[in-house]
């Protein structure tokens, strides 16, 4: 292994991940399709199931988090997202407003818990960034982490590329699993998705003095076509690339073990889920 090069280790949670490659399903479906997915298959790994690890995108997607869906306009702020052609939901996990796109690729971990009392909160998101870092060091770019003022979706675990935010982690835990999800930037212009975002923030809490929302900038959010080497092929490339790291922590015996219990839901299944994630989070509607 040459010098500075990042390694995992088996304590990393990695190995013996089955990959669940949905990236070339780009069909205009329900924005919470996946989100529901994932939620059917963490229940499932929490009662036996096998790690997955899940690559997604989404054709035209905007999704908020609980806090923008608070906003005392954030109803028709949707309604002009959705004039525009965007699927838009309120996601359960954390984090604030995302757009998304075919440029964007989508990455769910979702694993067991250790044990009782699990609160290993950061290492999951560490495990992510290592994860991504990993992908991303054939570019020779340095990938940092830590809030990055002015980009969309704030938090602790925006991954960046000198200043620049390419991507954002959150989670979502149920009682024997978790999933850890990121979205990153990978094609398309950076300032333009902020530029969206900030209209929707403009929308959503018009009339306030003091916005509660996160303030958004056109130039600390960046696509890893922008900041690194891999061109305008950035999406499939970056696919690629994760899933290289995914496959060389795979032992032939485990795999084909773990894939003799991988479950996959209907369609009607993740649309029931889907429903219920809308009523549960979806934007309440004054009459």
């Amino acid at each position: 292994m040459t010098e500075g090069a990042i390694s995992f280790t088996g304590e990393d949670g990695l190995d013996n991940l089955l990959l669940l490659d949905r990236t070339q399903q780009d069909e205009a479906q329900d924005i919470l399709y996946p989100f529901a997915l994932d939620e059917l298959l963490c229940k499932h790994t929490g009662n036996g199931g096998p790690a997955v690890c899940h690559l997604w995108r989404h054709p035209r997607g905007f999704v908020m988090g609980l806090r923008d869906s608070r906003l005392p306009q954030a109803a028709a702020a949707q309604d002009w997202l959705e004039s525009l052609g965007y699927s838009t939901a309120v996601r359960s996990t954390g984090g604030a407003a995302v757009p998304l796109d075919l440029g964007v690729v989508n990455i769910s971990l979702i694993l067991p818990k250790q044990g009782l009392g699990d609160k290993c909160f950061r290492s999951d998101y560490e495990r992510m960034y290592r994860l991504i870092q990993l992908a991303l060091q054939s570019t020779g770019c340095t990938v940092d982490k830590g809030e990055i003022d002015g980009a969309y979706c704030p938090g602790d675990f925006d991954l960046s590329i000198g200043g620049i935010k390419f991507c954002g982690i959150a989670q979502r835990r149920q009682a024997q699993a978790f999933v850890v999800q990121a979205f990153v930037i990978c094609q398309g212009s950076g300032k333009a998705s902020a530029e969206l975002v900030r209209s929707f923030y403009d929308r959503a809490a018009a009339g306030v003095t003091q916005a509660d929302h996160p303030i958004v900038t056109d130039d600390k959010t960046g696509s890893l076509e922008e900041l690194t080497s891999l061109g305008s092929s950035a999406a499939q490339a970056f696919v690629e690339a994760v899933k290289q790291v995914i496959r060389e922590r795979q032992s032939s015996p485990d795999i084909a073990e773990a894939a003799t219990k991988l479950w996959l839901p209907e369609p009607e299944q993740v649309h029931t889920v889907i429903d219920t994630l809308r009523n549960r989070y979806g934007i309440e509607r004054h009459k």
